[in-house]
Order: structure tokens, then C-alpha cells, then sequence
């Protein structure tokens, strides 16, 4: 493989591509926290590689295990026919995850896995004798991936913009909980906040409780940019969903393995979904893999019929790959052997103490944090939003450090591996980048 390919053919996904092509950052390897870039500069990875590379980069246990299966077997298809991991993966996810998510269905993306969980959502409805559950509730600033249900039921309007004349019908959006007047500076949840719940009820009683499927939000809102949930705020919308037959998913494609300290934001926040759809860490990044967990009353109501029947018209060419199972397989036992959901609960209150040090730092006006997930949040550049982030990335990345850039926000999610020192490196830099800008 060439370390100097020509770019120009390549569209880049959520990228400036002319802009990138113009002064290219091209990474050649990886190992542990770091990167290297293809001019041999190490780049310590502030940001789990995109949320995702929780037990590091090419861990050896993972590599094997990919190695191990792509020489075994490199493909079966889901149809029909299986293959022994993905049974065995889907009963060690089941075990780790809470109450009664009993079942996996495997997908190859957050993206996928939250347009499986929509698609689970109204057919369980329609099993049930509620095909007339068609609404979906999403929320402001919420992130459910680039599938026209995801950027349906997301809130994100860049996101959605160019496609809102084919996104789903029927779909409401609660308010967010991003309110810096408030809660500015908070470490963990906000104290204020909760209320903001209580607008699913005004939405529900709007349509018709009988009307709405399922509400999907993200425990912790992260591409927006590590919106922390307010204390109650969670537990209230599942009160609400109890109280009307509607289904609350979780989307802890971020927040799942290990990110929040606990294997689940849900465990974090002692609220129960009914389905929870997770990635990125399944597999800490090696390869493409995602999930829905559901809980076994939905499963249930879908196992009627003539046995040989397929119950569910869903799925994907490479729904449960091999080496993806594999990745998985390895990673869930990375996770437990190196105690790494631990180590992310004890490592939590450095990254707080360090990140929350940049308040009064030039431009910042909120920091806030959860588990190992930090944001700050800057005020946006006159005429130029978005820019003073970029400036700021450009300079870390210089330093070598690397960090991700969400609108005006500044968002931290390392590797679960990660130390002190790393810590502090990472903030030091970003400190300097601050007073460096204007």
C-alpha cells in the first residue's frame, strides 16, 4: 500500500473534501493511544479513533482473533445458516447487558442498528395488534446516524437538511437539555433539567398515546457534543413510556462498553430501555459491527406462526460476520481481563479534574463531563462559526495530539487505557491552542 495514494478519487464522509486534499493528515499505523502518521509523526489519540477504539489501538488479543478467523473462516451468511461466534457473541452480550435485553441482532453500524431498532419498534406493534403505533419521537440535537431513519428521528439539522423532503412521516422531536445558562460547568449530571422531560407528555397527548411507537435518545447526546442528561431526566421519559405502551430505545452506540464507566449508560443511569442499539465498542473498532439488544417480551411477541416462517423481514449480508464476532469476542474479553470499564470509572474524575482546569481559559464558555466523555465548548468566532474549533484541532493536531471538533465544541473521548499523564497532555495542549487563537 502506497503511503503517497492519489486523494482525488476518494469522497470523503462528513469532511472538508478540498479542503483535506489541499494539506492531508494521513495516519499509517496505530498502536495503543497513538497514531502515526505517514510523515512519522506520533499523534496521541484523544478521541478513541471516532468514539470507538476503547481497548486501544491494534491490541494484540483483538488482531489475533481477526487473524485467527479471516485464515478459518471468512464469511457465512446469516441466512438460514450461522456460524458458531455469533451464538456465542450474542450470549455473552445478552449476559453483560441489563434486565431483560435478551436478544442480539446483529448489523454492521450504529447507523444500521438504530434503523433495525425503528424497524423492530412498529413491527412489534403491528405483531401485537398496534399497527396503528406508526410515530416515533426523537429529540433535538440527537444523533441516530445518516440512515433515513436515523436522520429522521435525529435532530441534528445539517444532518438532515438535504434529504427533508424523504425523511419518515409521522416523527416529533422532544427539546433538548442544552441549556449552558443553567447548568454551565456542571461535572456529571446537571442538577437542573429534569422537567425537560415532561414534554413527551404535551408530544404524546398531541398525537394520541396510541399512536407513538417508540422514543429513541441517546443516554449521553455525544456528537453534539457530550450533552450529559439531567439528574431524573432519563427515568422520567421511561415513567412516561410505561404509562402510554410505548417503547423507549436507548442509542448507546457511544456510550456502551466502558465510556460512561459502567459497561451501559443505561447501568449508569439505572434506567432500563427496551431496546438499546450499541457498535463502535462492540468490536473497539477493528471491525465494522453493530447490534440491537432486545428485550425478550419483544423477541416473544414476534415467535408466532408456522415454525419455518421467517418472523422478521429484516437483515443483512453481513449481519453477525465472522470476523466481526471475532473482534467482538476478543474486545468483550479485553474489557474483562484488563478491568477496563474500571479503570474508565477511576480514570473519569482525572479527566473532570483536568478538563474542568480550562474554565476561564480564552473562549471557553461550558465544560462539562460524564465517565470518560469531556466537551468544551467555545463561543463561536464572529462570522466564522464553527473555525475557532477547527483552529483549535489544527494546533493539537500539530502538537500532536489529536481531538474532535462537534460545531464550536471541543469533545474528549480517549482509549480506556489511557493514564494521567496522557490526560494531561491532552488538556495541557489544548490549553495552549486556546491562548494561541484569537
Amino acid at each position: 500500500m502506497t503511503t503517497n495514494p492519489k486523494l482525488e478519487p476518494y469522497w470523503m464522509p462528513f469532511t472538508g473534501n478540498r479542503s483535506f486534499k489541499a494539506d492531508p493528515l494521513l495516519m499509517a499505523s496505530a498502536k495503543g493511544m497513538y497514531f502515526t502518521t505517514t510523515d512519522g509523526q506520533q499523534i496521541l489519540d484523544g478521541i478513541a479513533g471516532l468514539w470507538c477504539c476503547n481497548a486501544g489501538h491494534c491490541h494484540p488479543k483483538i488482531v489475533e482473533a481477526i487473524q485467527a478467523q479471516a485464515a478459518t473462516l471468512d464469511y457465512a451468511t446469516a441466512f438460514n445458516l450461522g456460524h458458531p461466534g455469533v451464538f456465542e457473541l450474542a450470549g455473552k452480550l445478552t449476559e453483560l447487558a441489563p434486565g431483560g435485553l435478551d436478544y442480539a441482532f446483529f448489523t454492521n453500524s450504529g447507523s444500521e442498528a438504530v434503523d433495525t431498532a425503528l424497524k423492530i419498534a412498529l413491527a412489534y406493534h403491528r405483531v401485537r395488534g398496534e399497527g396503528h403505533r406508526t410515530r416515533l419521537i426523537g429529540r433535538e440535537k440527537g444523533y441516530h446516524g445518516v440512515g433515513f431513519g436515523g436522520i429522521s428521528v435525529g435532530g441534528l439539522s445539517p444532518n438532515r437538511k438535504m434529504f427533508s423532503a424523504s425523511l419518515l412521516p409521522g416523527v416529533d422531536h422532544l427539546p433538548h437539555t442544552h441549556h449552558i445558562e443553567h447548568n454551565a460547568y456542571t461535572r456529571g449530571q446537571p442538577e437542573w433539567g429534569a422537567h425537560l422531560a415532561d414534554e413527551l407528555e404535551n408530544i404524546v397527548m398531541l398525537h394520541d398515546p396510541s399512536t407513538v411507537a417508540a422514543v429513541i435518545v441517546e443516554p449521553v447526546a455525544g456528537s453534539a457534543g457530550v450533552l450529559v442528561p439531567p439528574k431524573g431526566y432519563l427515568k422520567k421519559l421511561r415513567e412516561i413510556c410505561d404509562r402510554h405502551g410505548i417503547l423507549l430505545i436507548f442509542d448507546e452506540v457511544i456510550t456502551a462498553f466502558g465510556r460512561t464507566g459502567t459497561a451501559f449508560g443505561s447501568v449508569t443511569f439505572d434506567v432500563q430501555p427496551d431496546l438499546m442499539t450499541i457498535a463502535k465498542g462492540l468490536t473497539s473498532g477493528a471491525v465494522p459491527m453493530g447490534a440491537v439488544l432486545a428485550d425478550k417480551d419483544i423477541y416473544t411477541a414476534f415467535m408466532t406462526g408456522p415454525e419455518h416462517a421467517i418472523e422478521f423481514f429484516h437483515g443483512y449480508t453481513y449481519s453477525g460476520h465472522p470476523l466481526a464476532a471475532a473482534a467482538a469476542l476478543a474486545s468483550l474479553d479485553v474489557y474483562r481481563d484488563e478491568g477496563l470499564f474500571e479503570r474508565a470509572a477511576e480514570m473519569a474524575p482525572v479527566l473532570a479534574d483536568a478538563v474542568h482546569s480550562l474554565k476561564g481559559a480564552p473562549h471557553v464558555i461550558d465544560v462539562r463531563n460524564i465517565g470518560l466523555m469531556a466537551a468544551i465548548e467555545l463561543k463561536p468566532r464572529a462570522g466564522a462559526p464553527l473555525m475557532r474549533a477547527l483552529d483549535v484541532f489544527r494546533r493539537c493536531f500539530a502538537d500532536d495530539v489529536l481531538v474532535r471538533t462537534t460545531g464550536d465544541t471541543l469533545a474528549l473521548t480517549p482509549p480506556l487505557i489511557i493514564n494521567e499523564a496522557q490526560i494531561s497532555q491532552i488538556v495541557d495542549t489544548i490549553g495552549a491552542a486556546l491562548k494561541a487563537i484569537d
